[in-house]
């Protein structure tokens, strides 16, 4: 269940704020997670719910970051171009894999429980309540020009960013880097699927 929770959590993480306010952390975590049990819950079939969460989670999360914590010491030493090449394709393959998950709620509800902001950096822990169970959902947070976006996601913490540096150490002790980045663009541009 755990590792439901795990795919399901990055794709709860979404939109950015309207407008020029800018949102403190909490307020735009509740309104990113408000707007996602909006879109799930409401009209429209998978293809435009999706659609709409695809677009809400690319203004949410620092997938560059996560791709960066994710490949960690893989990258070093690669060409600007191979560095981008990475980072865009796990952009797509991230958002794709997590905005599936979480159409699998039904109803999500989530809950908000504390904010810890230090300088540009912080730290939001909610909930994703069910009817059986909660699980804490912690959202580490940068603040940019624009606002605050989401680095790594910790469910009942265990970061994402470690889960896929684990997934990838792995891969590329059997695969060569350019193998590897071949292998995502297949998955991107084939039929959704959440593995890696």
């Amino acid at each position: 269940m755990r590792a439901y929770v795990a795919a399901v959590v990055l794709a709860v993480a979404l939109p950015t704020a309207s407008g020029t306010e800018v949102l403190g952390p909490m307020a735009r975590t509740k309104q990113v997670l408000g707007r996602c049990r909006d879109i799930v819950v409401g009209p429209g079939d998978q293809k435009q719910k999706v659609r709409a969460l695809n677009e809400l989670l690319r203004g949410f999360l620092d997938t560059d970051a996560m791709g960066r914590q994710a490949m960690g010491k893989h990258l070093d030493g690669r060409s600007p171009a191979d560095v981008q090449a990475f980072l865009d394709v796990f952009r797509e393959l991230f958002v794709r894999t997590y905005v599936q998950r979480l159409l699998l709620f039904d109803v999500p509800e989530f809950g908000y429980r504390r904010e810890t902001v230090t300088g540009d950096r912080a730290t939001v822990a909610t909930e994703i309540v069910t009817t059986k169970d909660r699980f804490g959902i912690d959202y580490r947070m940068r603040k940019a020009d624009d606002g605050w976006h989401a680095t790594d996601i910790l469910v009942e913490d265990a970061s994402l960013g470690d889960n896929f540096r684990s997934q990838f150490d792995a891969a590329l002790a059997k695969e060569s880097f350019d193998s590897l980045i071949e292998r995502l663009k297949k998955k991107v541009a084939g039929p959704e699927k959440s593995e890696l």
